[in-house]
């Protein structure tokens, strides 16, 4: 990934209850906010998603995604984007790692949207999605 915004948080779980967590798409309707619809279009060879559809729907932002995963047993999942009407490129994985106090959950992500915006507002974009996401993970997965 070229430019990206990164974040972390520890979460008092295994790795793999962790893994296990971000692994279950089906759920994300709970816990995410934004993710209203969510469809596993292809597997992979380990049982995880390869190619996942996600219907978003933040408010003034909404769009349907084809992103495309690749998976490191539990020790990091990363996706690209496939398909979307607003964006140019999704990139972005967690990394997962042993840390005192549980798993350290170490949050990448990097976005081009098809309309003009700066660089600047583009990374506080970021970075609300990663701070949200990551708070929303360690909830479900603590909880």
């Amino acid at each position: 990934m070229a430019e990206h915004t990164r974040s972390s948080i520890i979460i008092d779980a295994t790795p793999a209850e962790v893994m296990a967590v971000i692994a279950d798409f089906a759920a994300y309707p709970a816990w995410t906010g934004e993710v209203k619809e969510i469809e596993v279009m292809e597997t992979a060879e380990n049982g995880r998603a390869a190619q996942v559809r996600l219907l978003l729907d933040a408010g003034a932002i909404r769009d349907e995604h084809v992103l495309a995963y690749t998976w490191d047993a539990d020790r990091e999942v990363s996706w690209t984007l496939v398909k979307s009407q607003m964006l140019r490129a999704l990139d972005g994985s967690y990394s997962l790692a042993a840390a005192k106090g549980g798993t350290e959950v170490t949050y990448q992500l990097a976005v081009d949207v098809k309309i003009p915006m700066l660089g600047m507002i583009k990374r506080k974009a970021e970075k609300v999605i990663i701070d949200r996401a990551l708070a929303g993970l360690k909830k479900r997965v603590e909880g």
